[in-house]
C-alpha cells in the first residue's frame, strides 16, 4: 500500500460532532486524507452517508463506532470498533436503547443549562434551535453551538467551562467484556481509544491494558491528540511488545481549536502503514 494520510477517529453530527458525514469527507479531501473512519458515539447512523460521499471523492470510509464503556472503577472508557457490520439488527437494537437513554440525558442537560440561564436573567435555549445543529440526537456540542449562536459565550470551550461541565449528567455504559464481544460478533476489531484518558501514569495504565487484552482487546489508539510524545512512545512500545494493533485518529469533532482531520499532537500525520495489520485482523475475525 502506497503511503497516504489517514484518520480513523472522526465524529459527525450524528453524535457530538459539528459536521455532516459528507462535510467531513470534503474536509478530508482538503486535508489530503485518503482513508477515514466515522466513529460516532454509540451510533452508526452516519456511516452510509460517509461511504456514499467517499465513493464520489476517492475517500475510503471504514465502518466504525465508538462505544461508551465501563471497566472496573473506570467509567466512560471509549472503545472503538472497526470493520463492523453496521447493519446488524441486534447491534442496531442495542444502539437504539443507548440512543433513547442518551436523548433523555441530553434533554436533562439542556434543562439544567436553561435553569442556569434563567438564574442569570437570560432567555432559555429552545430545543428546536439546538436540534438545528444536530442530526440524530442532541449532544453537548450542539448545546454549546446554540449558546454560541445566542451570544451567551465567546467560544465553544467557554460554553463547556461555564455551562456544560457544571450541568453534566452521567452516561449509561456498556460493560467492557460485553462491548468487546459485541464488536467481535459483528466482524470488527476492538481498539482502546486515547488510552491515556484512563491514566497517564504508565504504572497504572499498563496493567489495565494487560487486563483488557485478556478480555479480547485487539489494539490501542497509539497516535492521538490526548497523548504527549513520551506517552505515545509508551503506547507504541506496549502495542509492539504485546502484539496489539496500533491505530491513529484525531478525535475530530469540529469544535476543538487548532485540531484538524488527519493530524495528531504537534501536527503529526497519521500514516497508512497502520492499515495493513488492521485489515488483516478484521479478515481474521470475520473468518
Amino acid at each position: 500500500m502506497h503511503a497516504m494520510n489517514i484518520d480513523l477517529h472522526i465524529h459527525s453530527c450524528y453524535s457530538d460532532g459539528a459536521f455532516t458525514p459528507s462535510e467531513i469527507v470534503a474536509l478530508a479531501v482538503k486535508q489530503d486524507v485518503r482513508v477515514i473512519a466515522i466513529a460516532d458515539h454509540d451510533s452508526v447512523a452516519g456511516v452510509d452517508e460517509a461511504v456514499v460521499a467517499g465513493q464520489s471523492s476517492s475517500i475510503e470510509v471504514i465502518p466504525a463506532v465508538e462505544l461508551s464503556v465501563q471497566f472496573g472503577e473506570w467509567q466512560d472508557v471509549h472503545l472503538l470498533g472497526y470493520g463492523i457490520d453496521y447493519r446488524d439488527a441486534a447491534f442496531l437494537s442495542n444502539l437504539e436503547g443507548f440512543r433513547r437513554r442518551r436523548g433523555g440525558r441530553n434533554d436533562e442537560i439542556l434543562g439544567r443549562v436553561n435553569n442556569c440561564l434563567r438564574d442569570e436573567g437570560r432567555d432559555p435555549l429552545i430545543r428546536q434551535n439546538v436540534l438545528a445543529f444536530a442530526r440524530d440526537a442532541i449532544g453537548r456540542p450542539h448545546i454549546a453551538r446554540a449558546l454560541l449562536e445566542q451570544g451567551y459565550v465567546e467560544t465553544m470551550e467557554d460554553a463547556f467551562r461555564r455551562y456544560l461541565v457544571p450541568c453534566n449528567v452521567p452516561k449509561s455504559y456498556w460493560p467492557m467484556d460485553e462491548a468487546i464481544a459485541e464488536i467481535h460478533r459483528i466482524g470488527g476489531v476492538a481498539v482502546l481509544a486515547h488510552p491515556t484518558s484512563i491514566a497517564k501514569d504508565p504504572g497504572t495504565l499498563a496493567p489495565v491494558i494487560v487486563a483488557l487484552q485478556a478480555s479480547g482487546l485487539d489494539g490501542l489508539e497509539v497516535y492521538n491528540n490526548m497523548g504527549w510524545p513520551l506517552e505515545i512512545e509508551f503506547l507504541r512500545r506496549t502495542a509492539l511488545e504485546r502484539g496489539l494493533l496500533a491505530t491513529a485518529g484525531s478525535d475530530f469533532h469540529g469544535i476543538e481549536e487548532g485540531l484538524e482531520i488527519g493530524k495528531g499532537r504537534e501536527g503529526i500525520r497519521f500514516d497508512s502503514s497502520l492499515l495493513a495489520p488492521l485489515f488483516e485482523r478484521i479478515r481474521h475475525i470475520r473468518t
